[in-house]
């Protein structure tokens, strides 16, 4: 019995992380450029990576809270345009070079050891370096809060202001996507996702409406960032490839062109991860799995669930195949 309560409080306290939110946001962000405008980005970490650094370096150099995240929203807005400017008017899978190409650029710079004094390096940044500006417009009172049987600092490392303040994010931008999608814009993005062409040819710029997607998910991907560094720290690996594709796969479970796809594909992706682990861990000896190989399996089985839910439903869970119709 200790062990299912044990499981589910920390199923709980995966389903309410600060890290999970984060992503939410930045599979929101994807999914407004691939699963809405069909832009194949397959460098969403690197939006996470300007996004998180262009915060943690703002504040380390003096910049307050929301200075740092004006910042960081305009180093991200410049990475966008930076990548959109020589590829969006190219057909194919150009961007998704050039992104996954530009992410890890810039992950191999911010790792630089010349940098160390202002990146950190491999290391990267302590979160008690900048996690002071965002703990101090906390309004709720010292100490600790009881919810749902998880307890937490109201305020401070591992607290319930962080986790409200970034939960709070993705309900807003979930509603903004709502909106956006059903707006004549969102609209004209279905429209070039479907035929760029057609698009055109009613006088629409479709190089100045996915610039435009480019930039917005590119911001959702930075406030992602911003929100998986507040509550640990800031390090470059956790922000390289495998983020880029944890994404992808969270995107394309829970359904690519919808709203709460992103969501429920996150919480589907940690949960049942942190499920699988912990099952093997309980119930499969030790000396036929180490924690190690555990995990190992984990991501197999996840793997293999992935390619059955593209082979017998491309769509994802929510997703709905009429929506599956791409201009690449």
């Amino acid at each position: 019995m200790d062990f299912w309560t044990g499981l589910l409080t920390s199923l709980l306290q995966t389903a309410f992380s600060p890290t999970t939110a984060a992503f939410v946001l930045a599979a929101i962000g994807l999914n407004i450029h691939f699963g809405f405008t069909g832009l194949m980005n397959m460098g969403q970490a690197g939006f996470m990576l300007v996004g998180a650094y262009g915060f943690g370096v703002s504040v380390v150099l003096g910049a307050g809270f929301w200075t740092a995240i004006l910042i960081s929203m305009v180093a991200a807005i410049i990475f966008a345009l930076i990548l959109g400017i020589p590829t969006l008017k190219l057909r194919g899978d150009y961007l998704a070079i050039v992104t996954i190409s530009a992410a890890e650029i810039l992950r191999m710079i911010v790792r630089l050891a010349s940098l160390q004094d202002v990146t950190g390096g491999p290391t990267g940044l302590a979160g008690s370096q900048y996690r002071h500006v965002f703990t101090a417009l906390s309004p709720l009172p010292e100490g600790k809060t009881t919810f749902l049987g998880l307890t937490y600092n109201n305020t401070g490392i591992d607290d319930w202001w962080t986790r409200i303040v970034a939960w709070c994010l993705v309900a807003l931008f979930i509603l903004i996507t709502w909106s956006l999608m059903r707006s004549p814009w969102g609209r004209v993005l279905k429209g070039i996702r479907e035929d760029e062409d057609a698009v055109r040819s009613l006088g629409k710029s479709s190089y100045a409406y996915k610039m435009q997607a480019l930039i917005l998910g590119g911001v959702l991907g930075a406030l992602g960032g911003i929100v998986m560094a507040l509550p640990s720290a800031m390090q470059p690996d956790s922000m390289g490839r495998p983020a880029t594709f944890n994404l992808w796969m969270i995107m394309l479970l829970g359904g690519a062109a919808t709203i709460f796809g992103p969501l429920l594909g996150t919480l589907i992706f940690f949960i049942v991860r942190l499920l699988l682990t912990s099952l093997a861990g309980e119930f499969v000896p030790s000396t036929l799995l180490n924690a190690q190989q555990t995990e190992q399996l984990a991501w197999i089985l996840i793997g293999i669930s992935l390619m059955l839910l593209v082979i017998f439903r491309p769509q994802g869970i929510l997703g709905n195949k009429k929506e599956l119709s791409f201009n690449v």
